[in-house]
């Protein structure tokens, strides 16, 4: 079960960090903020944009989803 764990383990750090990857890439309340708040309109236009930012909403989601699956079975597999 240890062997289990660690994969577990490590595949949750790597989401952990995907995740904060993808939080800090969307655009934020007051526009502009984002890392790609300007260059996607500018690059882009602006109906893509809206869905580069949709996209980025939807794999947040599931990579949260993913990490609190993930981090209650690490949980419950160690014990503590």
């Amino acid at each position: 079960m240890e062997v289990v764990a660690i994969i577990i383990s490590i595949i949750d750090i790597l989401i952990c960090l995907a995740l904060i990857g993808l939080v800090i890439l969307q655009e934020g309340h007051s526009k502009g903020l984002g890392i790609i708040g300007g260059g996607a309109e500018t690059f882009l236009g602006k109906s893509k944009g809206r869905t580069i930012d949709a996209k980025l909403k939807r794999f947040t989601t599931v990579a949260a989803i993913a990490f609190a699956v993930l981090t209650i079975v690490l949980y419950l597999l160690t014990g503590r």
